[in-house]
């Protein structure tokens, strides 16, 4: 399977944009939308809940995508590994410029790290589909197909948590940006865990 053109497929057939998973064509990687904001733009508690979870969320993406880049066996996988990084760490950029222009905390940038009981190391509340501590040591001890299937039904649970919040920001949140970057999140995400049943074979 041709992951990329799998994806293009997927995408077109249901109206989505994937966002950091056109690299190899010719347009370039789509360019991100909207995300400036300020300390005077209207904003709410929603917005601030929506970046200050999301960052630690896609930072433990970020962690196993890197892992990919030298364990997993199929080139599926590393291919969506780096579209991964690609889409997600210019999206903690521009979260953290939100929060800062807000005057609001920053999440430590801990990777998302959490514990076996289901909270984050800070005592805050386990986001939506992050891996404990135990899965993430899981994941990294794995290698080859074994590795590919672990990283897969991880990514799947991660990315239908990310998922959830984008939607909880459509429906709360306030600020124009942050609302346009949930419905991107929510677009690419939900096209990309077709993608992984598909590789599963599900």
């Amino acid at each position: 399977m041709n992951y990329r053109k799998s994806l293009t497929a997927l995408a077109v057939a249901a109206g989505l944009t994937v966002a950091g998973c056109s690299n190899n064509q010719a347009e370039g990687p789509a360019e991100p939308g909207p995300a400036t904001t300020s300390q005077a733009a209207p904003h709410n508690s929603a917005d601030v809940e929506f970046a200050q979870q999301m960052i630690p969320h896609h930072e433990q993406a970020l962690e196993m995508a890197k892992l990919a880049r030298t364990r997993a066996q199929s080139q599926d996988v590393k291919d969506l590994a780096a579209d991964i990084e690609a889409a997600q760490d210019p999206e903690i950029q521009t979260m953290t410029g939100w929060l800062e222009a807000w005057g609001e905390d920053v999440p430590s940038g801990n990777g998302g790290h959490m514990m076996d009981d289901g909270q984050m190391m800070d005592g805050d509340q386990m986001g939506e589909g992050m891996m404990s501590d135990r899965d993430m040591a899981e994941l990294e001890k794995g290698s080859g197909a074994a590795f590919d299937r672990m990283f897969l039904t991880m990514m799947i649970e991660h990315h239908e948590g990310a998922v959830a919040m984008a939607k909880e920001e459509q429906r709360d949140g306030k600020d124009t940006a942050a609302i346009e970057l949930a419905k991107r999140i929510e677009s690419a995400q939900t096209a990309e865990i077709k993608l992984m049943r598909q590789l599963l074979g599900e």
